[in-house]
């Protein structure tokens, strides 16, 4: 039986226990992802190896990664492997990403280089190995367009509940008198804590799909990967909207100090405002794109956060409650951010199938991890040099061209890359009625092929 003939006799809707199962992961998986992309960068850099250098090392790390998505999406495509195409590239990611983490968390008085490189380069490997299967599986578990947009949302609500977990517990570290290390390494014991629950439980109850297609060669895949139109159009705007999402998270402890004149202390207060603003958005949402569809309601959300991250240069030193307020309402648009498009891009699988008869969900959504790792790194790697070449002091006096370049790499650029992402997804092709003729025309042709 073939992929196809799996997926089309598969009914619409899916029981409650298999999505609980299936997205409980998304907690252990984001729990991390606030001190790896917002306080490890400035950590480290306090560490003594400076912004710049390590900017770059973490850029290099990300460039690095990058190397295993494609592989990771292979090898999940292309194999039967004995325990589940899925679960068993899952079960090695997760062995790999658990010890990395700790150690990355967890460094030695004295770092170098090549340490942070190292475990960075693992941790994100162990990651790519976990995430590409992780989210492709949701393409084939389900196959209408806004059972999709169900499932994806359980999994993006608990991946949100494990950054709310991930702001929380520095912040209660700090309260307890716990230096950034012990904030740091807190969330990373209870990242592995909650993987050690969660994982074995997807793995066990939640029922593989579809099975390995060998296809043709890498080279002639790529070639048609880039002639289907709605997949490459998606996937640009997915970079950009990270590039914008990834600039403000990593240079908000910068912000805090420099332009808010504001404490550090106070930073994870900051992101578990955004977080839960953008938990409580996830039903509006859902409720939004049942009505004006997902390529719509996502446009509205970028453009929501554009209007509220205008007004950060309007801020004074001082001004943390309307700060406060800028959180929240931009962690509103969050909640769109993570759950819409990566449904979007369920939908483009379909459209794979269709246009080009192969079996290959693995490989289109390892190039949307590609897409999402290149953007975090790029933020780091591209917003930290243009702080330095400002001359930007971290944690000493600025002066006024200093304050104004902090305000405009946070804010400014940002919205100037959401307006880019908005342009592209404008008028994006794929809609619920286009989707619901794409799945009519996979079930003749599955049909056709079983007579």
């Amino acid at each position: 039986m073939s992929a196809s003939t799996v997926s089309a006799a598969r009914p619409d809707r899916l029981g409650r226990a298999t999505i609980a199962f299936y997205a409980l992961p998304g907690l252990a998986l984001a729990a991390p992802t606030i001190p790896a992309y917002v306080l490890l960068p400035s950590y480290y850099a306090e560490l003594g190896l400076g912004l710049a250098l390590t900017g770059l090392i973490l850029f290099a790390a990300r460039a690095l990664d990058v190397l295993s998505d494609p592989l990771a999406g292979w090898l999940c495509d292309r194999f039967d492997w004995p325990g589940g195409r899925h679960r068993t590239l899952i079960a090695i990611g997760a062995l790999l990403a658990g010890p990395a983490l700790i150690m990355l968390f967890a460094p030695p008085a004295t770092v170098t280089p090549g340490y942070l490189l190292l475990w960075a380069v693992v941790l994100y490997v162990g990651w790519t190995l976990i995430n590409v299967p992780y989210i492709a599986w949701a393409a084939d578990l389900a196959t209408g367009y806004h059972e999709r947009t169900r499932l994806t949302a359980a999994r993006e609500a608990c991946m949100l509940f494990g950054l709310l977990l991930a702001a929380a517990l520095p912040a209660l570290a700090a309260q307890a008198g716990l230096a950034r290390s012990g904030q740091l390494l807190s969330t990373a014991v209870a990242a592995c804590l909650i993987g050690v629950v969660t994982i074995p439980l997807l793995l066990r109850n939640v029922p593989e799909t579809g099975n390995a297609v060998r296809a043709g060669s890498a080279r002639h895949g790529f070639s048609l990967l880039l002639r289907n139109g709605p997949f490459v159009r998606l996937l640009a705007a997915w970079f950009v909207n990270g590039l914008a999402n990834g600039i403000p998270a990593v240079t908000l402890p910068i912000f805090l100090v420099v332009f808010l004149q504001a404490d550090a202390d106070a930073l994870p207060m900051f992101v578990l405002l955004y977080f839960l603003a953008g938990i409580v958005a996830v039903p509006g949402w859902l409720w939004l794109s049942r009505r004006l569809g997902k390529h719509t309601t996502w446009c509205l959300a970028m453009l929501s956060a554009c209007v509220v991250f205008a007004a950060v240069p309007l801020l004074t030193p001082g001004d943390l409650p309307a700060f406060a307020v800028i959180c929240l309402l931009s962690g509103l648009a969050l909640g769109a951010d993570l759950t819409l498009p990566p449904a979007m891009q369920a939908d483009v699988v379909d459209w794979d199938r269709l246009r080009f008869r192969q079996e290959r969900p693995a490989t289109l959504f390892a190039l949307w991890s590609m897409a999402t790792k290149l953007a975090l790194g790029a933020s780091v790697g591209l917003a930290f040099p243009l702080l330095q070449a400002f001359g930007v002091d971290a944690a000493g006096d600025n002066g006024t061209v200093q304050v104004l370049a902090v305000a405009l790499i946070y804010a400014a650029m940002p919205v100037v890359l959401k307006l880019i992402a908005v342009a592209l997804v404008w008028r994006y092709p794929i809609t619920a009625q286009r989707h619901a003729a794409i799945q009519r025309r996979l079930g003749r042709s599955t049909a056709v092929r079983q007579n």
